[in-house]
């Protein structure tokens, strides 16, 4: 009994390049809430102009700092922060896009810094941790952490509070609900989530001056 051939499988009309695909990965946001897209927002068509291999001058927008450095194009702005500029808050884990530990704020948005290329970051504003605050002078978020023990190793911690206070911004008066579903791409291998959520809803009602949900 002759088998029936399977006929090949069809290639997709324009191939994914390694470019691309960082793109479109680190501009997503977390998950949930945090990944909530503008309406009708257009993504930017990627650059056709040819860079590297070597080391390409680039200028970054960081906490309100214009910062110039030389990377090859390949370099995530992940590495760019830790290695070249020396903010080493962003922490390095997965290196996947999977854990949320290297969560910056990119135009307002959380995104993981390990999925995207610094040469891409140009033209953004990014918020880091160390644009949060400061020892002396916490934000809400900080100090609701410290104060719901949101933190044990502390390895995670800062992209938690990065994350954490981005989705303040854009949702600033969160049921519980919203916080579960709104902070479900960062990641604690400790498990201090229920801290973290009584952290959110603390730092809610003390950035809005009122009410917030329990």
């Amino acid at each position: 009994m002759r088998r029936k051939k399977r006929s090949p499988r069809e290639l997709p009309p324009e191939g994914l390049s390694r470019r691309n695909f960082l793109k479109g990965a680190g501009m997503a946001a977390s998950t949930g809430l945090l990944a909530a897209p503008k309406a009708g927002a257009a993504t930017p068509e990627p650059s056709s102009e040819v860079m590297g291999p070597g080391a390409v001058p680039i200028t970054l927008q960081i906490n309100g700092k214009s910062h110039s450095l030389k990377v090859e194009p390949r370099v995530t702005l992940l590495d760019a922060l830790r290695n070249e500029l020396n903010l080493t808050g962003a922490k390095k884990v997965c290196d996947r896009g999977v854990c949320g530990a290297c969560t910056v704020i990119m135009d307002g948005r959380p995104v993981y810094a390990c999925n995207v290329l610094a040469i891409e970051a140009q033209g953004h504003k990014i918020e880091t941790i160390e644009g949060i605050g400061t020892p002396g002078e916490l934000h809400p978020v900080m100090a609701a952490f410290v104060n719901h023990d949101a933190q044990q190793c502390g390895f995670c911690t800062p992209g938690f509070v990065v994350a954490c206070k981005a989705f303040l911004d854009k949702h600033p008066d969160p049921t519980r609900e919203d916080v579960e579903h709104g902070l479900g791409g960062n990641l604690c291998r400790c498990g201090t989530y229920a801290g973290v959520r009584e952290a959110v809803l603390e730092a809610a009602k003390t950035l809005k001056g009122g009410r917030a949900h329990g």
